[in-house]
């Protein structure tokens, strides 16, 4: 998913609604005339993304189906092969009324869609233009029209959806019944703020951004996304008489028995990530496997909670805690002497765990909790987080406090005022000990001065981008070792080319 050409501004289909019709009513613009600045978008957009020769355009009752529609009279007009199979409807929107009158008078070809007529369509062209369903969308579609998504799924063509994939909600960014699987998706006036999570980020292919005139018509926005220019301003390079100590100090506190390598990980990301001075707090036993591979660490053996583990948590600017911290005794002992220390925190893995369990409020903290451990805090099902991510965000971050990173496909970050998604990285991060490398590159930058929020969201930006980085040798067997060259790379951003 490509968002260079993208606003950094994600709205509500509601706000754009509401746009929509502030720009009709304050200007001499007409709902008919967005439709053709839509179309004439989407037109452009489409022949510059392919050679195009028969097009297929899918146009359902409302005003994305007018788009498809008046978009099959442009492309007529350059001498393409177009043919609309339009959704028998007992309502159309006005617009689409409007503009099927339009081409009453022109040489486009409508006829109705049905599983005949798509099924013969789909054996004739190659590219497929999805106007069926818009950001209206209410509940599940219709048997009829999850059919024709399946057969245009199935069929292998290229897929290009008009403003959002038909059958995601855009709001949520998940499939309502049955979706569309675009290759690429035009998002028209404004992007809507799910199509950078959940399951929107299977169906929406490449997105590109079509102007409508919306801009000044367009409230606050709901949401901001984030990408790898944000690094520029967040890491500059380094002042030349800085030390190790000028890039603070943090403890890693984990690595229960059986469960080591989340500690090894999480440390070696926090130094990898730019931390001046990394120490671990875990079993004495794992002393050889935690320093052997990585002599930079520091190391403490806690088998019980002693004055020296609170030195340590003392000593430390940042405490990173739960990476193989398991729930037992030894772990819990350890998170209430981590309470006592009163300094930030990363919190992850079973420290959320622990949290769930002993829920509080904490401003001093980022949690980074993947989907089931956000459903465990919130004492929901998983399903219930992924229908609204968003809205488990901010529930997550009212309850507990400070910043919020629901991880996951399009990871949302929330500190209680800026709701921030990050469409960045890949499948190859569904690996163990990814999360851990998370968590130790967002405590190295809490660590290096970056405010709790900063932090969080730079710090899911360099781990997707290093995830980026390593898929170029496949994403399927990616491991979290795989990341620390591209996070080397990524806190260095002066150094990166174009």
């Amino acid at each position: 998913m490509s968002l260079s050409a993208l606003p950094s501004q994600l709205y509500l289909c509601s706000q754009i609604r509401q746009a929509e019709l502030a720009m009709v009513q304050s200007t001499d613009v007409s709902l008919l005339q967005l439709v053709e600045r839509a179309a004439h978008c989407a037109a452009t957009t489409l022949s510059a993304l392919c050679s195009l020769d028969k097009v297929l355009l899918l146009a359902g009752s409302g005003n994305n189906g007018s788009d498809a529609l008046l978009m099959a009279s442009l492309l007529t007009r350059r001498n393409i092969d177009c043919l609309v199979l339009r959704v028998q409807a007992n309502r159309y929107s006005d617009e689409h009324l409007a503009v099927m009158d339009m081409l009453s008078k022109t040489q486009v070809r409508v006829d109705e869609l049905n599983e005949s007529t798509l099924t013969k369509a789909l054996g004739e062209y190659d590219i497929v233009v999805d106007g069926l369903l818009g950001s209206g969308i209410q509940g599940i579609p219709r048997k009829d029209m999850m059919t024709y998504i399946d057969m245009v799924n199935r069929a292998g063509r290229f897929v290009f959806s008009l403003d959002i994939p038909s059958g995601i909600d855009a709001d949520t960014g998940r499939i309502v019944g049955r979706a569309i699987a675009a290759d690429a998706t035009l998002c028209l006036g404004a992007v809507k703020r799910g199509l950078l999570t959940c399951d929107a980020r299977d169906c929406c292919g490449q997105l590109y951004f079509g102007d409508i005139g919306l801009a000044p018509f367009l409230p606050d926005a709901a949401a901001v996304s984030c990408d790898l220019n944000l690094l520029t301003e967040k890491l500059p390079p380094r002042r030349r008489n800085s030390h190790k100590g000028s890039h603070g100090k943090v403890c890693v506190v984990g690595g229960d028995r059986g469960m080591v390598g989340a500690v090894r990980l999480a440390s070696e990301a926090c130094l990898r990530a730019g931390a001046g001075l990394v120490c671990v707090i875990s079993r004495q036993e794992h002393l050889p496997l935690v320093c052997a591979s990585r002599p930079e660490l520091m190391f403490h053996g806690c088998e019980l909670v002693d004055m020296e583990a609170y030195h340590k948590l003392g000593w430390a600017d940042v405490l990173v805690v739960g990476p193989g911290l398991g729930t037992d005794d030894w772990g819990y002992n350890l998170m209430k002497a981590v309470a006592l220390a009163n300094k930030p925190i990363l919190l992850d893995a079973d420290g959320l765990n622990l949290l769930a369990s002993e829920a509080d409020y904490s401003d001093m903290r980022v949690i980074t909790p993947h989907p089931a451990e956000a459903a465990r805090l919130l004492d929901c099902s998983t399903a219930e987080v992924q229908n609204d991510r968003f809205a488990a965000a901010q529930k997550l971050q009212q309850i507990y406090g400070g910043v919020v990173v629901l991880k996951g496909a399009g990871t949302i970050i929330y500190d209680g005022n800026t709701l921030c998604v990050a469409p960045v990285g890949n499948p190859g991060l569904a690996s163990g000990g990814c999360g851990d490398v998370l968590s130790g590159i967002i405590g190295a930058l809490m660590a290096q001065g970056l405010d709790l929020m900063s932090a969080a969201v730079a710090g899911v930006i360099i781990h997707g981008g290093a995830a980026d980085l390593a898929a170029a040798s496949g994403e399927r067997g990616m491991l979290a070792t795989d990341l620390m060259t591209g996070i080397r790379k990524l806190v260095n951003p002066c150094m990166i080319q174009d």
